[in-house]
């Protein structure tokens, strides 16, 4: 009985820096992606609320499995050779046994071909040194004890995290993405996709497409047709600079307006190829 409330406490531990570490990851990402080019999503931050508790708990789920499944057997292991070659138990040991645990496991998937030789190195080291070394030292000390004090400074750490991004986002000591502002004068000359089609915007209203693609959702498949020929277009300002659009008319095509992306010394037009949360584009860029 002694033994599995012992592994129980230890999963709980795991389970709980582990959800930590994922916290902290998603954190600094959304601040780093705030600062990189990205497309005008416009993402449903109530659909995001709405999901988050489901997201928790899926995390919390998955966080015990790989604590039960990866951590306490390291964790176990580690304890056995530290009192077998050192005396006692020493936290150094779960660390090197699971980065030994790990190297083993990418290196049967970079042989079977599953993952390249250059990613298992990476995932090696991302791994072992940031999401599973550290939940196995903690239920392999004295951290195992207080569990409820690592939650509740960890939960803190994360939030902090969070408010000094905003703040320096904020006073722009993070400097957040903001698409070009263009004016119809800017957009005039030839764009291009890089594989040979191009859309040519005159100064007088006009516009020659030659094999531009146009993407269609059909039975949630997309399909591709090449557009050519000729039409009109227009520039919509918008509110902001991440409402400027460009509607491009032709006969036989059927384009949504098209979106301005890139920076000010090179601006892009996109579309959304299917779903605009995929963030799967088709790029135009001006020569």
């Amino acid at each position: 009985m002694r033994y599995e409330r012992s592994a129980n406490r230890m999963v709980w531990a795991s389970s709980v820096v582990l959800l930590l570490e994922a916290a902290l990851t998603l954190v600094v990402t959304v601040v780093y992606n705030q600062t990189r080019e990205s497309p005008n999503v416009g993402g449903n931050y109530a659909l995001g609320l709405l999901a988050a508790p489901c997201a928790a708990v899926a995390g919390a789920v998955l966080a015990a499995a790989v604590s039960g499944a990866i951590v306490l057997p390291v964790v176990r292991v580690s304890g056995a050779l530290g009192r077998k070659f050192s005396g006692r138990e020493r936290w150094w040991w779960a660390p090197l046994v699971m980065a030994a645990v790990l190297a083993v496991l990418w290196l049967a998937a970079a042989v079977g071909g599953a993952v390249p030789w250059s990613l298992c190195a990476v995932l090696w080291g991302v791994v072992t040194s940031a999401a599973l070394a550290l939940p196995a030292w903690a239920t392999g000390s004295r951290c195992v004890r207080r569990t409820g004090a690592v939650a509740g400074w960890g939960a803190l750490f994360v939030i902090g995290v969070g408010v000094l991004g905003c703040v320096a986002l904020r006073l722009n000591l993070l400097q957040t993405y903001r698409p070009p502002t263009l004016s119809p004068a800017a957009l005039v000359g030839t764009w291009s996709d890089n594989e040979g089609a191009t859309l040519r915007f005159a100064a007088d209203g006009k516009v020659t497409a030659t094999g531009v693609k146009e993407h269609r959702e059909e039975n949630f498949n997309t399909t591709v047709k090449p557009c050519t020929g000729k039409g009109t277009w227009t520039f919509d300002e918008g509110e902001n600079s991440w409402t400027q659009e460009v509607h491009v008319t032709l006969p036989d095509c059927s384009w949504p307006a098209w979106n301005i992306g890139g920076t000010q010394e090179q601006p892009t037009l996109y579309q959304y190829i299917g779903d605009p949360d995929s963030w799967d584009l088709y790029t135009l860029k001006k020569r």
